[in-house]
């Protein structure tokens, strides 16, 4: 059973898809990462597909609900109904999270959430205690630059602070977008997933030519401004996964980047797809082999990137 997406409000403010504490894998130490909502890729392996839309949506999780029409009965603009096929919201829906709210067993959520910066920032501070030294607060997505602005103001506020800032992008924005933000901005994380243009379009739907322009301007000025920059790629059987395309993007890290990770497929949003009511392409793709992803971290350093390294959950064997 699905739900019927929800429609957004539109305002001025960031539309946040969720905060993650103690996160270990989106940059040095510990972090909270902001996750926003919005991306202008279209990856056929994505493993968020809830933060694909700018826009705010419900989501109706059916092994929780009661059927207690609950949601019905709070909805301020008489805009969702329960039938035995799962919840369902009409034009009249203006997601504001009323169902959600009210709903006594969760299972409804809301994916979008706007904050204006200064509460973002204020929700942000109140972490603060077990950043450390290293940790501090990543900006991810969806893709943070739709929102730059918005992100922008919040890096300022937090570098102000002598907070760490990461910010993780797929590139795929104007230079002059990446450039405003890298004065407030400790770390990037960099995604490199094809390098043969053909395929990255038959894979995301947009070219990356710009990505790539983009990496080699961001590493030079990271170079000269010091700061650190991490590029990950994600490993997808009969996608990303080959020798020529490990290689080729070797030629492109090279030794310019302080960490190059490949990240190993993993299945774990299927049920997320079903949820929203969307085709997975990769739903019947196994993990990768153990064995397969230390060939393609070797392949990486001897192709001329050190810093290359895998991560992720593998097949048994």
């Amino acid at each position: 059973m699905r739900s019927s997406p929800a429609r957004a409000t539109r305002g001025t403010d960031v539309k946040i898809l969720d905060i993650q504490r103690m996160s270990t894998e989106d940059g040095p130490g510990l972090r909270t990462t902001v996750f926003f909502k919005g991306c202008p890729l279209r990856c056929a392996w994505c493993h968020n597909p809830e933060s694909l839309s700018p826009e705010s949506h419900g989501e109706w999780l059916g092994v929780r609900c009661i059927g207690c029409r609950t949601c019905e009965q709070v909805c301020p603009q008489k805009g969702i109904r329960l039938d035995e096929t799962g919840v369902h919201t009409s034009e009249k829906c203006t997601a504001c999270g009323a169902c959600a709210a009210a709903c006594p067993t969760q299972a409804l959520e809301l994916k979008g959430k706007s904050y204006t910066v200064d509460a973002l920032f204020g929700t942000l501070m109140k972490d603060r205690a077990y950043w450390g030294a290293e940790g501090g607060v990543t900006l991810s997505g969806g893709e943070v630059t739709l929102q730059w602005k918005e992100a922008l103001e919040l890096l300022t506020r937090l570098k102000a602070e002598g907070v760490n800032t990461a910010v993780d992008t797929c590139g795929f924005t104007r230079w002059e977008t990446l450039a405003s933000l890298l004065p407030v901005t400790d770390v990037f994380l960099y995604d490199l997933k094809l390098f043969d243009n053909a395929l990255h379009v038959r894979f995301t739907r947009q070219s990356n030519a710009q990505i790539l322009e983009n990496f080699e301007r961001l590493t030079e000025a990271c170079g000269k401004a010091g700061k650190r920059i991490w590029v990950r790629t994600p490993v997808i059987p009969g996608a990303t996964d080959t020798d020529e395309n490990i290689r080729s993007l070797a030629f492109v890290v090279r030794d310019r980047v302080e960490k190059w990770e490949l990240c190993a497929f993993n299945n774990l949003c299927r049920d997320k797809y079903e949820r929203l009511g969307m085709t997975w392409d990769f739903k019947d793709a196994k993990l990768m082999p153990k064995a397969r992803m230390e060939e393609l971290a070797a392949l990486a350093v001897r192709s001329g990137a050190p810093a290359a390294v895998w991560s992720g959950s593998t097949a048994i064997e």
